[in-house]
């Protein structure tokens, strides 16, 4: 992480990825992030993945580093006690990030009638109030109907692994809340950011020309299973049974490809005989049937370790298949030897390559990420700092069963 933010103070009040992934981001910037929760733990405090002592490694990844305080929220005097958080004074507070829905206890209404300048950034499904996550956004943007082998029937989808349109409006969020920022540093001036996952994958599809493509040609895209769409690039096997991913997008990357699989010939063959250019992108792509089969017999007579060595030397596109647990204990710079990750042991009781901030910050100092808290951890910490409680106070909120200090 870096302290390029220091100074700044987000409270968040959200579960699940998209809103605590923006304060994740931004505390790996520098930013304090206080973090409440219902005593005992919210809906997404024990999902999968969880370690075998039974904590919740989604929890952890998600939360490393943030300041823990647990409340009741089910009792109005807890309820109470998260608006205070998240309206306490502070030239740099008042920073609010949750998944709560638009009207309620956490409405932003409510928190700017405590402070003015109040700035509120809040995930949602959809931007009417629909109720949405990732999985059941992305069922939407037909996406699914697009993924997958090119024989399977029309109407059967195919789900995948990442959730994408989570990550990506938390990133979203991230950047809405400095600029929200800015302009109250400027202005004066507050207000609530809205940020719809509905609405960043609508307009994540519409940037790269999808919504366009569907518009135009009156059908959606046909499945093409692991073929790259538009361009030269599919997964291919070496003689020793390994796959590997090559790529060539651009003039030079094919020019390259065709050199060092010493297939110039076969390709001019083949130029002559369908009466095209494949120095054009959208050749290579209507004809890579044609190409696949041409750059499969050569990848096919040497090992991955032949090939990898022709490949780099060309300045090729390409990877080998890995699996996650491969490509974490022996890829280098993608977990080990990757400045980013660092070891840290978090309360799931065992050490493990934890990252910290995705951009390098040139001639800045790294500091090594953060564990993740213990629920409730900070609990008694944010009252007395945050919200003045006297020790007093604060165990009385203890006692009346508010507040929750981390489990023993």
């Amino acid at each position: 992480m870096y302290h390029v933010l220091s100074g700044m103070r987000l409270v968040e009040g959200a579960s699940f990825i998209a809103g605590p992934i923006c304060c994740q981001h931004l505390l790996q910037l520098g930013a304090e992030v206080v973090r409440f929760d219902m005593i005992g733990g919210g809906p997404d405090f024990n999902r999968w993945p969880v370690a075998a002592s039974g904590s919740s490694l989604y929890w952890e990844g998600l939360n490393k580093g943030k300041k823990s305080i647990a409340i009741d929220l089910s009792n109005p005097e807890g309820r109470e006690l998260a608006v205070r958080i998240a309206t306490a004074p502070g030239e740099n507070g008042g920073l609010f990030v949750t998944n709560y829905p638009v009207d309620g206890f956490l409405s932003h209404e409510r928190l700017a009638a405590r402070r003015e300048d109040m700035v509120t950034v809040r995930v949602m499904g959809w931007a009417d109030g629909r109720n949405g996550v990732d999985y059941t956004v992305n069922a939407v943007t037909g996406l699914p109907l697009m993924t997958g082998p090119a024989g399977i029937p029309d109407d059967q989808p195919v789900n995948h692994v990442l959730p994408a349109w989570d990550l990506i409006a938390g990133s979203y969020a991230a950047f809405a809340l400095l600029a929200a920022e800015r302009r109250r540093r400027e202005t004066g001036r507050g207000g609530e950011v809205r940020v719809p996952l509905a609405d960043v994958a609508a307009a994540s599809l519409g940037h790269i020309g999808q919504i366009a493509e569907v518009v135009d040609a009156g059908h959606d895209r046909a499945r093409l299973g692991n073929d790259l769409y538009g361009a030269m690039g599919r997964d291919f096997v070496t003689s020793d049974g390994r796959r590997v991913m090559i790529v060539a997008i651009t003039d030079r990357q094919w020019a390259a490809l065709v050199e060092v699989l010493s297939v110039g010939e076969r390709i001019a063959s083949a130029e002559a005989e369908l009466r095209v250019s494949f120095r054009r992108e959208g050749a290579r792509f209507d004809h890579r049937a044609h190409l696949f089969e041409i750059v499969q017999d050569r990848v096919l007579r040497m090992t991955l370790g032949e090939l990898s060595e022709k490949l780099d030397k060309a300045g090729v596109l390409w990877s080998a298949y890995r699996r996650l647990s491969e490509a974490v204990a022996e890829e280098p710079g993608f977990v080990r030897d990757n400045p980013v990750f660092a070891p840290c042991e978090h309360p799931a009781s065992f050490t493990y390559p934890t990252p910290g901030a995705t951009a390098t910050f040139m001639g800045s100092a790294r500091a090594v990420p953060a564990r993740a808290p213990r629920l409730g951890e900070h609990t008694d910490q944010v009252l007395a700092e945050m919200l003045d409680l006297s020790s007093t106070e604060i165990a009385r909120l203890h006692d009346r069963g508010v507040v929750a200090g981390p489990a023993s």
